[in-house]
């Protein structure tokens, strides 16, 4: 006889449990969908290339700000100093202004209770506004000639205060929209670090360490591109004292051998100034000494610098003062090529000359690199061939 047992369904059995088929595809595909998703995240993450270039954009753009920090600073301070000595100004030629307003209203007093004139004389003189009153003739042919003295006086100093005062409140507008741009600076300073600091901490240890071998062979390489400049300058100072020796005199020729041969310093660099020579020799002394000194944007020194602020005072303590931001140092010399480039010289680093060294020969500079580094020596192509934008000879 024929069994009348159903066929059991295909199917599987999980702990007892029988299990359709469908259902057993449905959570096979959950579980796939969710391992995909767990993973997906891993793929968008940027290379550890990206991730360098993009904090050395964040740090470039910050030294651009901080540079317009500085002028905004700069720019802040000086007009605050030109708003303080308006209001104190101001201030003066108000009290003077009260004190002709006392001697008139003696006058006026005086001509009342002599009847000598109307009261409204005494309206005149005592008015905050007087020119109104100044041409009627019939009140002035009242008044003595000290009295009318005394009532131009008045009337010009107070065309004058209200000149002041205007002055001054146009100045102080001008000081708020200076502060407003400082405000900007500054923050998007602290925005670019802020960002650059939290993409490196998200590094791994060994993405760090890989970090720290891109930087050394970059560093390499710009050694190797500072030691052929080094080269090129030479061959270059040996075609100039060739020539000078040639076009001079044969009885002074040993007389000339050292004529724009250099400095003594041991530099690799020469030149035929020696007044320009000894002042960088100031220079490059200051600035070895700052050797080791964090990088601070917005400051100039003793205990930290940034990249101007280095510059500036290792000029100072040359007793050449220099312009406070890149933008204006890159104009307060004389531009020579690369080349051509002397020890105490500025180069100058990119388009927007956001970046300044302090030129000590051999293809090498002193500089306040960037935030979270120190002052170092460091060749002049750190950051590429490309980057140095010119290079200024202090006058």
């Amino acid at each position: 006889m024929a069994s009348h047992r159903k066929s059991r369904p295909a199917g599987t059995r999980v702990a007892g449990i029988r299990t359709p088929v469908l259902a057993t595809a449905a959570l096979t595909s959950v579980a796939l969908l969710s391992q995909t998703a767990t993973a997906a995240p891993a793929d968008d993450r940027p290379s550890l290339e990206e991730v360098q270039k993009k904090v050395d954009d964040l740090y470039r753009q910050a030294g651009s700000a901080t540079e317009k920090y500085n002028a905004a600073k700069e720019k802040s301070t000086k007009q605050r100093k030109q708003v303080d000595t308006l209001l104190d100004d101001v201030a003066t030629r108000t009290q003077e202004l009260n004190d002709a307003r006392e001697e008139l209203g003696t006058f006026a007093a005086a001509q009342y209770r002599t009847g000598a004139s109307l009261p409204d004389t005494a309206t005149f003189l005592l008015a905050d506004s007087a020119q109104d009153y100044f041409d009627q003739n019939q009140l002035m042919d009242r008044l003595t000639g000290r009295q009318k003295l005394a009532v131009d006086d008045y009337v010009t100093r107070q065309a004058e205060t209200m000149e002041k005062r205007q002055e001054a409140t146009e100045s102080l507008q001008t000081l708020t929209e200076s502060q407003n741009d400082l405000k900007t600076a500054k923050a998007t300073v602290q925005k670019k670090l802020t960002t650059a600091r939290e993409l490196l901490s998200e590094l791994t240890a060994e993405e760090k360490a890989r970090l720290a071998a891109i930087e050394k062979k970059k560093q390499e390489a710009a050694a190797r591109k500072a030691e052929e400049l080094a080269r090129q300058q030479a061959e270059e100072r040996e075609r100039a004292e060739q020539a000078a020796q040639e076009s001079a005199p044969a009885d002074s020729s040993s007389d000339s051998s050292g004529t724009g041969t250099g400095t003594g310093t041991g530099s690799g660099s020469s030149t035929s100034d020696p007044a320009y020579a000894t002042k960088a020799e100031k220079v490059l002394a200051f600035a070895r000494a700052q050797i080791g000194k964090p990088y601070v944007w917005g400051a100039t020194g003793p205990d930290s610098y940034d990249c101007s602020g280095l510059t500036g005072a290792a000029w100072k303590a040359a007793g050449v003062p220099l312009p406070r931001t890149t933008y204006d140092q890159v104009n307060a010399g004389t531009t020579v090529s690369i080349s051509q480039a002397q020890p105490g010289d500025l180069v100058f680093f990119y388009d927007d000359i956001s970046h300044v060294g302090i030129y000590i020969g051999n293809g090498m500079m002193i500089h306040a690199p960037k935030p979270g580094a120190y002052v170092r020596e460091e060749s002049v192509y750190y950051d590429g061939e490309s980057s140095i934008h010119s290079v200024v000879r202090p006058a």
